[in-house]
C-alpha cells in the first residue's frame, strides 16, 4: 500500500495475490520455466501461476517470513540462497522500501 492510501495496512503486508494480477505476467514468461517465490504467503501467486501456465512452471522454493501455508518454508527472504536451477525469483513483496530495496540487492548479486 502507498503512503498516500487510506487503507489500513496488514501486519507484515499479507495481501493474497489475486489472479487479475498475474495474468500480465504469463506473457513474458517462458513456456517451462522454474521459480522462486521469498514471500509466498498463503502460495496463491503460485498457485496463480501453476494454473496459468498449464503447470508449466515449478517453484524451486516457496518462502516466507511468516507462512501462510504449512508447504512454505519459513525463511526470511533476506536470508534465502536461490537453488541454482531457478529462472526467475517471482514474488508479491511487502511494499515497504526498507525491505523492498535490500531484497532487490540480495536477490540481484545471487
Amino acid at each position: 500500500m502507498g503512503k498516500r492510501s487510506d487503507y489500513v495496512r496488514v501486519e507484515r503486508d499479507f495481501y493474497p495475490s489475486p489472479i487479475e494480477a498475474v495474468r500480465p505476467l504469463i506473457a513474458h514468461l517462458p513456456e517451462k520455466f522454474v521459480f522462486a517465490e521469498p514471500c509466498a504467503g498463503d502460495a496463491r501467486l503460485a498457485l496463480h501461476l501453476d494454473q496459468l501456465t498449464n503447470s508449466k512452471c515449478i517453484p524451486s522454493i516457496l518462502s516466507d517470513i511468516e507462512p501462510q501455508d504449512e508447504s512454505i518454508e519459513k525463511i526470511d527472504a533476506l536470508e534465502l540462497i536461490v537453488p541454482k536451477n531457478t529462472e526467475f525469483i517471482i514474488t508479491n513483496p511487502p511494499w515497504n522500501r526498507k525491505i523492498l530495496h535490500p531484497m532487490i540487492e540480495h536477490f540481484r548479486v545471487q
